[in-house]
């Protein structure tokens, strides 16, 4: 051996030993022919163990029986590669515990052959954080979605299965354009170019809609955060998807009863002149009346206060659901308050020789409510305990304690009922139920709606049994001191 080959392989050992990761040195046959410091190091052996053995003793016996095809393969066309792209590799230690490995090759050649110096990375701190990192993603309480910088998923977590209906075999190495509308679909991909081009936290598609696609196509609109990701893969994004279905409705809802409460105003203001200036001359202060002209006007007055009603029971339920009523509360003698709606009733439903009758709890003395409002509640459950009665019936208050901390207002009736299909649409605004009762009993359809509203809003709820053909029961639960919410 010349004083040139000598000082190249001096050389050559010298830069070998001092990398920062195990490195061996193998020939065409599968023997090691040098290993470093590191290597030493990393499997546990010394090199005299190593050097001149094959380079099986540090893979998993698993691996051993298609190992010499892999190695033949890189000898019969050799050049710097990764070996094990695309799946998990697995180095073995002395003591016989297997670890995950990154390993690159590079073919050297020699006057003895052409030899591969093998690169070894333990990665098993990686492994430990991609791990967590899956975690993380995995109990995130939003779609997570994980793209490369060629678009396509690398990784989702169950929520997105759940949000987009596929599964996560379904979405992983394809692209991310598959949970986009087909109208967006061919811009997408230059502003994920521009994402990657300068990679920062953001919220994307500020100022503008986006919407998502399922996999049955229907879209749904969402809000999108994308956080550039540093990975062994290259630059990444993880975006979390938020589904703001709901949070649409409710601002659409609140800009409906921000309109309503407006028109509402707008449509009393001329009301209130109908209804006075029919008043004057239903009161014949302006003249004398025939009987025709006087029917005419009770007409019209009739129709007036009635629209009146509809219009201030929208706008109540406007001002609820808009968040801007208050309730008002203090301290009351319950039975006083219900004696005093009874009295205003009492005479329409003598008309009718309805019966009201009270059974109120001895123990319920004083509530701390809305007046009010708790006024309104059971003004509005009467009156149409007495609009559904038939002559010669029969109403029933009652109040009684539940549980210390609540009360139970119950008003009954053995009126027409109410039938099991039409108990569900009791409290939705503007529907009346069908059948003969949408046409023998005026009514707006607000009124149970704006008594559930109003009840809700001192933290109770209403709930109705009822029979067709032997009465209704309509059951109130409320704090006996409510807290003001507004």
């Amino acid at each position: 051996m010349n004083e040139i080959t000598k000082h190249s392989e001096l050389t050559f050992q010298l830069i070998v030993e001092s990398a920062p990761n195990a490195m061996i040195l193998v020939n065409k046959e599968g023997n090691i022919a040098f290993v470093n410091g590191q290597t030493e190091k990393l499997f546990n052996y010394n090199r005299n163990e190593l050097i001149g053995r094959e380079i099986e003793i540090i893979i998993p016996k698993r691996y051993h029986q298609n190992h010499p095809g892999f190695r033949n393969m890189f000898f019969n066309l050799p050049q710097a590669r990764a070996m094990g792209a695309g799946r998990e590799l697995y180095a073995l230690k002395k003591d016989g515990t297997e670890f995950p490995v990154e390993i690159g090759l590079n073919p050297l050649v020699t006057v003895d052959g052409t030899l591969v110096l093998a690169a070894i990375i333990d990665i098993t701190e990686r492994k430990k954080a991609e791990e967590r990192f899956r975690l993380v993603v995995e109990s995130a309480p939003n779609a997570m979605v994980l793209i490369n910088g060629d678009g396509k998923i690398t990784l989702v977590n169950s929520q997105t299965e759940k949000l987009f209906c596929f599964t996560r075999e379904e979405l992983i190495n394809k692209e991310v354009e598959m949970l986009i509308p087909e109208r967006f679909k061919g811009k997408h991909p230059g502003f994920r170019n521009m994402f990657f081009n300068a990679p920062q936290t953001r919220s994307m598609g500020i100022g503008r809609d986006l919407f998502a696609r399922r996999k049955d196509g229907t879209e749904f609109p969402v809000e999108i955060g994308l956080n550039p990701l540093e990975t062994a893969d290259g630059p990444m994004v993880l975006a979390a998807i938020i589904d703001i279905t709901e949070r649409k409705m409710q601002e659409t809802n609140r800009l409906k009863s921000d309109f309503l409460a407006k028109m509402s105003h707008e449509l009393r203001t001329p009301m209130n002149a109908i209804i006075g200036f029919s008043e004057l001359l239903i009161d014949k202060k302006v003249g004398a009346l025939n009987d025709t002209q006087l029917d005419y006007l009770n007409d019209i007055h009739a129709s007036g206060s009635h629209l009146l009603q509809l219009i201030n029971d929208i706008l109540d339920i406007a001002k609820i659901e808009a968040g801007k009523t208050e309730l008002t509360i203090s301290s009351f003698n319950i039975k006083d308050a219900i004696e005093e709606v009874i009295k205003v009733l009492g005479p329409i439903a003598a008309k009718r020789h309805i019966n009201i009758q009270t059974d109120l709890s001895a123990e319920l003395v004083d509530i701390e409510a809305d007046k009010s409002k708790f006024k309104q509640i059971l003004y509005n459950l009467v009156s149409n305990a007495i609009k559904f009665n038939g002559e010669n019936g029969n109403i029933n208050v009652q109040t009684y304690t539940r549980e210390p901390a609540l009360f139970v207002l119950k008003v009954a009736d053995n009126g027409i009922g109410i039938a099991p299909q039409n108990l569900g649409k009791l409290f939705i605004p503007f529907v009346q139920l069908d059948s003969g009762t949408t046409r023998h009993h005026e009514g707006t359809g607000l009124g149970l709606a704006l008594t559930k509203t109003i009840i809700e809003l001192h933290g109770g709820l209403i709930t109705v049994e009822s029979k067709e053909g032997e009465g209704s029961t309509f059951s109130v639960v409320m704090p006996v001191q409510t807290k003001k919410i507004f």
